[in-house]
């Protein structure tokens, strides 16, 4: 029967068969139970390209390590960012004339000045600089990884939420030393605005300290919610495209169109929120810089 279900599944005596079974037996029929194995578990899930597979298992005692297709993924990403920086800037690798590589490289980097420049304040221009590298590294991973969801049997690591806020929150520790670095004990005053009278005082440091704890948790949220939203109406949209195309039929062809010119449709745009977020997690981190180097200057008040 389940040989039939695969390989007959259009043919008139076999669902006639089905029908008689299930008729007769009911949902214990084998016909039934068949139908519903195939059926359940031959169907795509458009959220199987999520899916944590463990690639390689490793055991230390009684702790478990496995190496999945996340790490795989970010691996890959992290070698190719690491073997393009090489080739760019090893003895020589800098040419007068730039290649397609350098060229990259070279825009990656003035396009990490302009909002380090412009959003961070109250620095000079070499300690400015120093936040560069590490930002145009961050950049880098981000303009890698995000796209990476839209190649067929790909896994897009920022669809996940726990390693977009292990990401976020690494983001967040470092910028919270940067502000201890350059203000000292000093920088806990952002928690209380000048002039606040004193019985106010715990529940302005309670709603100061919300909001910038929750920095942390935004920096992923955003991030995750566009990946995972984009490439899942990608993906069901393209399921749909391939099921219509697959049942060979005229009507079903014709109809087919639609569904397959909006996925053509939305490929760009979702390539365009893939690249667009990279930018806006990189100008969140400025700004956060931003405001842990100049204590939020710009947002304190006064309550007399």
């Amino acid at each position: 029967m389940a040989e039939a279900i695969h390989g007959e599944s259009n043919d008139v005596a076999f669902l006639e068969h089905t029908l008689a079974d299930l008729n007769q037996n009911g949902v214990s029929g084998e016909a039934f139970q068949c139908a519903i194995d195939f059926f359940g578990g031959g169907a795509p899930n458009p959220l199987d390209q999520f899916a944590i597979n463990p690639l390689i298992l490793m055991k230390v005692g009684k702790i478990y390590f496995s190496f999945t297709n996340p790490s795989l993924s970010m691996l890959l990403t992290l070698s190719l960012v690491l073997l393009m920086l090489y080739f760019v800037t090893k003895k020589g690798g800098g040419k007068s004339v730039p290649n397609a590589w350098q060229s990259l490289v070279e825009l990656i980097h003035d396009f990490v000045l302009n909002p380090v420049n412009e959003q961070i304040g109250g620095l000079s221009g070499n300690v400015k600089q120093k936040f560069s590298p590490r930002i145009s590294v961050t950049l880098t991973f981000s303009l890698f990884r995000n796209p990476q969801g839209m190649i067929p049997y790909s896994f897009t690591v920022t669809s996940h939420f726990l390693i977009t806020l292990a990401l976020s929150f690494s983001i967040f520790i470092g910028i919270t030393i940067v502000g201890f670095q350059r203000n000292g004990l000093h920088f806990l005053s952002f928690l209380l605005p000048a002039g606040v009278p004193l019985p106010l005082a715990p529940f302005l440091v309670l709603l100061e300290l919300i909001p910038h704890c929750f920095r942390a948790l935004s920096l992923g949220i955003r991030l995750f919610a566009n990946m995972m939203a984009g490439h899942s109406s990608v993906k069901i949209l393209s399921g749909s495209a391939w099921t219509m195309l697959y049942m060979n039929n005229l009507l079903y062809f014709i109809g087919d169109l639609g569904p397959l010119f909006i996925v053509l449709a939305l490929t760009g745009p979702e390539l365009g929120v893939a690249i667009s977020q990279a930018h806006v997690f990189t100008i969140s981190i400025c700004i956060y810089l931003n405001d842990a180097t100049n204590l939020h200057q710009l947002r304190n008040f006064i309550i007399e």
